[in-house]
């Protein structure tokens, strides 16, 4: 571990609700994850881009000339967008995770300094490397700094944005099916790891969760679990009880929450959305309101066209007041095993 830590040096993640300077996504164009749906992800997902260009900037990866012209006209097809907030930059990623093979952004209130912290990414525990490896994507944050210029921290250890989830006031959530797995860092205990998430992201509490959801391929990321939606209060994905393995592993992570003194929120589930797996046996999408993500205008929800959308918008609506809620149909977005937080990175505001 390096000896200058972010939480060494006065640097800690905000919570996503406090101010943006910016907002880093990369525009969808991986046929393998979005086979024969690639061009209704890449509508829903531009609509996604144009609601938060409405306050903030929105700094875009493209993978090429075709793709930037490609988003451009799809983007500010909504006339609502705003084209000086949206600025392009053509880098050739494998795919849109940026919140996982991206750069966590750590901020020194008392200096007005942004940092970055460079994880290692070996896509999900060296998933999906047959094709395209994915695991290319962790050239992600190296390619970020060349525009930023940011002083960087690399804490040497394999993380994703989308595992852990902070209040921005020293409390972080995570989940042992992820970060104990064997799959990341074998080597390292959980008193090790948990020590490394205090010190890089500025933290004094780790909440562990047990599992995520069904059909989850990043082996249990938070950010479709459990969201903090102020310094004490979390929404808590909470199915029916016929969705039996889910229903009881996120009673386990409530109770979990709930001891650790939280205000916990029930968010409903859309249920099971099953698709055809490359095996030929239905595999069930990790589809889930709680992979939200809260930019400076709105919060941008994923929705199936099902009967719970209405109710877990109404419940997001209520514990946002203030913020315009946005659903935007990602039932085809969901198919590459990931949603709007899965795919943005927030830049804070020093």
């Amino acid at each position: 571990m390096e000896t200058q830590t972010p939480k060494k040096s006065g640097y800690s993640m905000p919570a996503e609700w406090e101010k943006h300077e910016a907002t880093w996504a990369v525009f969808p164009h991986n046929e393998n994850t979005w086979p024969e749906r690639l061009e209704i992800a890449q509508k829903a997902y531009a609509e996604m881009v144009a609601q938060i260009s409405t306050g903030e900037r929105v700094e875009l990866l493209v993978r090429n000339e075709r793709i930037k012209k490609l988003a451009s006209e799809l983007i500010f097809a909504h006339r609502f967008a705003v084209k000086e907030n949206v600025r392009f930059h053509t880098i050739e990623t494998m795919d849109s995770w940026i919140r996982d093979a991206g750069p966590t952004f750590v901020v020194n209130r008392k200096e007005k300094k942004l940092a970055m912290v460079e994880w290692i990414f070996n896509a999900w525990g060296m998933k999906y490397e047959h094709e395209e490896p994915l695991s290319a994507d962790k050239i992600v944050p190296g390619k970020l700094n060349e525009i930023l210029k940011l002083k960087k921290f690399s804490p040497g250890i394999v993380m994703e944005g989308g595992s852990v989830e902070v209040n921005g006031k020293g409390i972080v959530i995570t989940t042992e099916q992820c970060l104990l797995n064997k799959n990341r860092n074998p080597k390292l205990k959980r008193e090790e790891i948990e020590n490394y998430l205090l010190e890089y992201l500025g933290a004094n509490k780790v909440i562990w969760l047990g599992e995520g959801i069904e059909g989850d391929d990043t082996d249990g990321h938070v950010d479709d679990i459990a969201r903090f939606v102020n310094e004490k209060t979390v929404l808590c994905c909470m199915p029916d009880e016929s969705d039996e393995k889910n229903y009881s592993a996120m009673a386990k992570n409530k109770e979990k929450l709930v001891k650790a003194g939280l205000k916990v929120m029930d968010l409903p589930m859309p249920g099971k959305l099953m698709v055809d797996g490359v095996d030929g046996k239905k595999r069930r999408l990790p589809a889930s309101y709680a992979n939200f993500y809260i930019s400076n205008a709105a919060v941008i929800v994923p929705i199936f066209g099902v009967e719970n959308d209405m109710k877990a918008l109404g419940i997001i609506a209520a514990a946002f007041p203030g913020r315009k809620i946005v659903g935007i149909r990602s039932t085809e977005v969901v198919f590459g095993f990931g949603a709007y937080h899965c795919m943005t990175q927030q830049q804070p505001s020093v």
